[in-house]
């Protein structure tokens, strides 16, 4: 008896470790700027998610995983073989370089995808809220620094050089777009690695909450709380002025235009909407040729920027045509890019282009299938949510089918499908049916 006493603090104490490395991955996906340089680029993430994958192997011992995370094994154990594969067509040491670190991520993220969809699959239904709370707070946390990362910068200080220089030992600064009469126009990339990635990050909890928040009855203590985030990140998302973030936007709430189309006139939207659109318009109208200038610099197509995202298109075909099935190897894109135009230390403006000129039609094609299991899932906790008749498993689960259609937009003309966040939005997809499923 004492030997079972003594084994069960132990174990609640395990069990504590792996929730908050859990949760504290979950708060942190988003934060890129948060990174050390120890034979590459090691992140507040990575860090996170090999405390929280140590900590769940303890804890795994002999239980069964649920059969989502099993066929999510199946698509990493593939994975691996398609860019093992790719690994032949590499010539040169920066290629095998960039190969190795793209090698890393890769299994870090999908053993996370993994035991995220088992761990949560295992918890009760309010760790799942917990989860994607601490998701959502996390990229509101994000906006906070963006925001006072734009404050700085209007006052001529360098917010990234006080706080996270320090941390990091790294250099890093708000993004200056240009200047308008003299004065910079500064776009914030908080602790984001660019404007660009902010505005499609903040896609995610935008699509994803906005249905949950409009099917919440009046006075839940979280409807309100909901509406000043929603609003709060919606400000910050325009303020980064990313055309591939509003393209993200804009499909997922097509995406949401059909089942939440009731919901267009209710005052639930049009308030918080009318009070961003007020706060917006005051700012235009204090510095309209400011603004109107830097506006109409986002919305030419014809510029070096536009001209980038889509150049980056021919590649395709002169990749099919010399590597048509694997492609130049995992993350070689940078590697041929540098090749091609001279350019060094750019990445793709499409994570398409990207998967085709580094994977070939083999990894096009099982990325493909990839997503559209994750859609099967998604179409599985929507019909649980009906047949539930729950006034929050529906609403999410067609908000996570919008943040997904909406990011797999964005990313043609952008890439952060490979970053950790993607990952957090795969795992809440893929759990969600599991969760909702069983009984507590």
């Amino acid at each position: 008896m004492s030997a079972i006493a003594a084994a069960v603090p132990r174990t609640a104490s395990a069990s504590r470790v792996t929730s908050f490395c859990f949760l504290a991955t979950f708060f942190c996906v988003t934060f890129e700027k948060v990174h050390w340089t120890f034979g590459g680029s090691l992140g507040i993430a990575d860090i996170l998610t090999v405390l929280f994958l140590v900590a769940f192997a303890f804890e795994q011992r002999d239980r069964p995983i649920p059969r989502t995370a099993v066929i999510v094994l199946a698509f990493f154990a593939v994975f691996t073989l398609v860019y093992l594969l790719g690994f032949f067509n590499i010539q040169t040491q920066q290629g095998l370089d960039q190969f190795t670190k793209g090698m890393v991520k890769f299994v870090l993220h999908f053993l996370f995808l993994a035991a995220a969809v088992t761990y949560l699959a295992r918890r009760a239904r309010v760790y799942f809220w917990r989860a994607l709370g601490w998701f959502g707070a996390g990229l509101v946390a994000n906006c906070l620094y963006g925001i006072l990362q734009l404050l700085a910068a209007r006052a001529g200080h360098n917010l990234d050089h006080t706080v996270l220089s320090p941390l990091t030992g790294g250099a890093s600064s708000i993004n200056i777009y240009g200047s308008v009469g003299g004065q910079s126009v500064y776009r914030p990339n908080a602790l984001t690695g660019d404007p660009n990635h902010l505005w499609i990050m903040l896609d995610v909890p935008l699509l994803a909450f906005l249905p949950l928040y409009l099917r919440l009855e009046r006075g839940h203590r979280w409807k309100r709380r909901l509406a000043w985030a929603l609003g709060f990140m919606l400000i910050i998302e325009l303020a980064t002025l990313s055309r591939s973030g509003l393209l993200g936007l804009g499909v997922g709430l097509l995406v949401l235009a059909v089942p939440y189309r009731r919901f267009i006139r209710s005052r639930a939207l049009l308030y918080p909407l009318a009070v961003v659109g007020v706060l917006l318009a005051y700012v235009l109208y204090r510095r309209w040729h400011y603004f109107s200038v830097v506006l109409r610099s986002r919305i030419q197509t014809g510029g070096a920027s536009s001209s980038a995202h889509f150049a980056v298109y021919d590649f395709i075909p002169q990749i099919i045509h010399s590597h048509p099935l694997l492609g130049l190897g995992l993350n070689n894109f940078s590697v041929y890019y540098e090749f091609v135009t001279g350019k060094t230390n750019w990445g793709p403006h499409s994570f398409w282009v990207a998967l085709v000129v580094e994977t070939g039609l083999v990894g096009l094609l099982l990325f493909v299938v990839f997503l559209r299991y994750v859609y099967v899932r998604l179409h599985a906790a929507r019909i649980l949510g009906r047949t539930l008749r729950d006034r929050r498993v529906l609403p999410l689960a067609w908000g996570l089918t919008a943040a997904l259609t909406g990011t797999i937009a964005a990313n043609f003309f952008y890439l952060t499908m490979q970053f950790y966040y993607f990952y957090g939005l795969l795992a809440l997809a893929l759990a969600l049916p599991l969760v909702f499923a069983r009984r507590e």
